[in-house]
């Protein structure tokens, strides 16, 4: 097949027009077109008045051949490239019945962790998955009840449990990440099979919501155990077990809270961003890893419709297009870079904390994106050279100071400080809220935030708000609600691993997804765990790596 990209046609387009477009493009006749499946659709709206679709199409036509000769110097037509999945081993139900064999073991069930036990299990390998938190369905009641109850369960809530914080948030399904061998492609055919809609194959700015994503998580498990793997939830990793064998230092196993050993010499460890305690157990013993910038800020809320009418010029886009969203960075005077994260469209601010005492902000959507507000993280860049010099768990300290400070301006209960955003540009703490109702649960307390910030994010933060508000029209009006805080952008540490995968200094551990610093949302987490999962099956396998994670191994950030 021939793929046609950046095909430009205005909203609201028939079928009919696409295909003329497809016609014209390749200078071919009406009747040489054979075929047409869209592969990705998108839109630009930088004109407001003549919004955009831009297509990247797959057609079969006739002489194929001869038209892409005919298109040789033309980058926008190229051959259609074959995105197929294929296993990095086919003998793995063979491997898995041999006497002695280790079964793989997976720490986590997040995106990461269960793509990487998905795949595994699908090559045959059996692998056992360990989770701290519980079965997803349970989990949500958890979690619930911190957000109308105030009652936090420290091992079940948003951060922990089936499905990772990715359960309890927008559900994008979009990256930056490099990505030669279509991995991406796989996890989103993945999730349509397990529920997921099958537009998110070929929109741009492809979501689920939360919604959705507790029953796809529920359909991935009863695979990996129809295939062999085996879930333990509840269970907490309390100590990696390792062996140094003539200087080098090997993987045997983990033992849980409980006294329970499972046995392994292959560990994936999918931990996600917030095992504080599991980080602090890896770094006594002696797994390498060490500080890496991450950001903190607020989250900050608008109505659907003043967003709306910012980027489309209408309170009720065309359905193709979808509540508005925005992406906005400034580098400020004082050095650092302020930007908005985790985009949610229609979407409310929920309480993501992890730890008793503490108040941590994230955003969460459906799938239909209509609530009434829109939020977003607006978080400034921190540097462990510069903000929290201490080594490789600084930066969990530095996170734990200003959540405990967040925590005592909200008044306790879990409440959330709150500002408006004409208070927070006065210097003058809010005694009240305006028009804007803010959506964190359990509630919200009107004070002055540069209690629980930093005072460089307080005065880059008051940069930014203009700036943004000239880019994005009334995004600094006096009634928009500021939340925080805002801490869990990333993982405030790497675990460094080689071109294998595993930690540079403990041969069996494969450091994965966001926890460990080489992910930085869904789709990208999910990349990685199949990175990883094969980077098991051939060491398991006695095959050489050959170059499998060679891409993607520094810091790898979704487009949230």
């Amino acid at each position: 097949m021939i793929r046609l990209t950046e095909l430009r046609l205005p909203l609201g387009h028939d079928r009919a027009a696409l295909e003329q477009a497809i016609v014209t493009r390749l200078g071919i006749a009406p009747d040489a077109l054979e075929e047409v499946r869209i592969f990705r659709r998108g839109h630009d709206a930088r004109r407001r008045g003549r919004i955009m679709l831009v297509y990247t199409v797959d057609c079969r036509v006739r002489d194929a051949d001869a038209v892409l000769a005919a298109h040789a110097d033309a980058r926008d037509i190229t051959a259609t490239p074959d995105t197929r999945y294929r296993f990095g081993i086919e003998n793995g139900a063979d491997l898995a019945s041999r006497p002695g064999y280790s079964r793989p073991v997976v720490i986590g069930a997040g995106p990461c962790g269960l793509m990487a036990a998905l795949v595994m299990a699908q090559m045959g390998l059996r692998p056992i998955i360990v989770e701290r938190g519980k079965v997803v369905r349970e989990r949500t009641v958890d979690t619930f009840a911190l957000w109308r109850k105030s009652i936090l369960n420290p091992e079940s809530n948003v951060q922990f449990g089936e499905g990772g914080a990715g359960t309890f948030s927008d559900g994008k399904l979009y990256s930056q990440v490099s990505d030669p061998r279509h991995y991406g492609r796989k996890v989103l055919e993945e999730f349509v099979r397990a529920g997921a809609p099958e537009e998110i194959l070929y929109i741009s700015h492809p979501h689920v919501g939360t919604f959705r994503l507790v029953s796809m998580v529920e359909h991935i498990r009863a695979e990996i155990e129809a295939l062999g793997g085996e879930y333990h939830f509840g269970a907490h990793v309390d100590e990696l077990l390792v062996a140094t064998h003539d200087g080098v230092r090997r993987v045997k196993g983990v033992r849980l809270t409980n006294g329970d050993v499972i046995e392994s010499t292959h560990v994936i460890l999918a931990i996600g961003h917030s095992a504080r305690d599991t980080f602090t157990s890896l770094h006594a013993s002696g797994v390498a890893m060490e500080a890496k910038p991450f950001s903190i800020g607020v989250r900050i809320e608008h109505p659907q419709s003043v967003i709306d009418v910012a980027r489309y010029g209408t309170r009720t886009p065309d359905p193709l297009l979808g509540a508005a969203d925005y992406r906005l960075v400034h580098h400020a005077s004082n050095g650092r870079a302020v930007y908005s994260f985790c985009m949610c469209p229609g979407g409310t601010v929920v309480a993501a904390t992890s730890e008793e005492g503490q108040v941590v902000t994230n955003g969460m959507s459906q799938y239909s994106r209509a609530e009434r507000n829109a939020n977003a993280g607006i978080v400034v860049g921190v540097s462990p050279q510069v903000d929290y010099p201490g080594g490789p768990l600084a930066g969990i300290a530095f996170q734990r100071h200003w959540e405990r400070q967040a925590f005592l301006a909200g008044g306790g209960r879990y409440f959330a400080p709150a500002q408006t955003v004409g208070d927070f540009l006065a210097g003058r703490p809010s005694t009240s809220l305006g028009d804007v109702t803010p959506s964190y649960r359990p509630g919200v307390t009107p004070t002055d935030l540069s209690a629980c910030l930093p005072e460089f994010a307080i005065t880059a933060l008051r940069e930014a708000l203009p700036a943004f508000d000239r880019k994005l029209a009334e995004f600094a009006m006096n009634d928009a609600v500021m939340t925080g805080v805002e801490t869990r952008t990333s993982s405030p540490l790497r675990i460094p691993r080689g071109p294998d995968g595993q930690s540079i200094n403990t041969h069996g551990l494969y450091p994965a997804g966001e926890g460990a610093g080489y992910a930085g949302g869904i789709l990208s987490a999910g990349i990685d765990g199949i990175r990883m999962a094969e980077a098991v099956a051939l060491s398991l396998a006695g095959r050489p790596v050959d170059g499998l994670v060679r891409k993607g191994m520094t810091q790898a950030s979704d487009a949230r």
